[in-house]
């Protein structure tokens, strides 16, 4: 199965600079293609990737001669390209809004390839075309790819690429386990194992708005305004990185440990609508928690089951399957005809598992 890698890269001053151009260049290829399909548009025309690239090598290429300076990996420019046609897609699919213009700072990163060869990857080394060797903080596993993404968070590089790997089949504790995702408990399972939620965002928001605070008092293009900036996003990255860390440990327990995993389909983007809960429901990471469930069940040799949207996995009593309602603040599952007492989370677990049996 194909797995993406990810990793920190250790770059010297002078090839941290490369690595900016490069991004650089990619953000104007991008741009340019983009205010160039949005005129061609306007004059009730029908553009696409593969009109603009050609355009764009034999006109405007020539005219730059930073892009073709050396040490840049000429690539970049034709994966900009499918980077746009790729937002198009998305957007005339109805998958995505219609594409923006990139700004520098902001999600800066490039795609390179060695001409249709393989790039050989593994240990703390690796060469990359036309850029030459770097290093990474982390060893790598000794395979081929394609082609590497590199991308900024804040001040730091990263590498990413997809490899072949194989599948890790693991020994199942439990055959099915029903999962209920919270916000005052992020998961909670029928086996009763509960994960809390560590609200990483709410426990940093005081030194976020702190941070903000002194970032927007430095005076515009200047070094201490620069400073400001980097501090701000470094902490931002560490707060995304906690939530990422704890999501990961769960996803790879439930996957590990269970055959059948059942999760509910949550409606994220109507969740939070709520302004009372938005926050908190955005700390949670329901939609990555679910991406990762995905692509490890694959590896770990285990299924997802999604139980349908309006499934009432909370109002169910799950001892003789009484329905009534349950206001959000009552947290015990008293059941009105049988007087089963349980807790809500765990009540509501304990429900989605038995969608797994036949």
């Amino acid at each position: 199965m194909l797995l993406s890698i990810k990793t920190k890269l250790k770059l010297s001053k002078t090839q941290e600079t490369i690595m900016s151009k490069h991004a650089g260049i990619a953000r104007f290829t991008y741009n340019w293609g983009l205010a160039a399909w949005n005129n061609l548009y306007k004059d009730g025309l029908k553009p696409n990737k593969y009109i603009l690239k050609k355009f764009f090598n034999n006109h405007v290429k020539p005219e730059f001669d930073w892009i073709k300076e050396k040490g840049i990996c000429q690539k970049i420019t034709q994966y900009a390209f499918d980077n746009l046609g790729d937002s198009f897609s998305r957007f005339f699919s109805k998958k995505g809004g219609y594409p923006n213009f990139k700004k520098k700072g902001h999600h800066d990163s490039f795609t390179i390839d060695a001409g249709g060869k393989p790039i050989s990857v593994g240990g703390k080394s690796i060469k990359l075309p036309t850029i030459g060797w770097v290093r990474t903080y982390e060893g790598l596993p000794h395979t081929t790819c394609k082609s590497i993404t590199i991308s900024r968070t804040a001040d730091s590089w990263f590498i990413a690429f997809a490899s072949e790997q194989e599948y890790e089949s693991t020994i199942k504790q439990h055959e099915i386990v029903g999962v209920d995702l919270g916000v005052k408990e992020l998961a909670t399972l029928s086996t009763g194992k509960v994960f809390p939620n560590p609200k990483h965002y709410k426990t940093n928001l005081e030194k976020l708005r702190r941070l903000s605070r002194k970032f927007s008092r430095k005076v515009n293009v200047s070094e201490n305004k620069h400073k400001a900036k980097l501090k701000l996003a470094k902490h931002h990255a560490k707060v995304a990185n906690l939530r990422i860390d704890t999501l990961h440990k769960i996803t790879t327990y439930l996957c590990k440990n269970h055959a059948k995993v059942v999760i509910e389909d949550l409606a994220v983007a109507n969740m939070v609508k709520n302004h009372k809960l938005a926050q908190v429901i955005s700390d949670c990471g329901f939609g990555e928690l679910r991406r990762q469930l995905e692509y490890k069940a694959k590896k770990f040799g285990c299924e997802i089951i999604i139980a349908d949207r309006w499934y009432p996995s909370s109002k169910t009593c799950s001892n003789c399957g009484h329905i009534q309602d349950m206001p959000l603040k009552e947290r015990i599952y008293n059941c009105q005809s049988c007087n089963f007492i349980l807790d809500r989370d765990l009540n509501a677990a304990i429900n989605l598992s038995r969608l797994a049996k036949p």
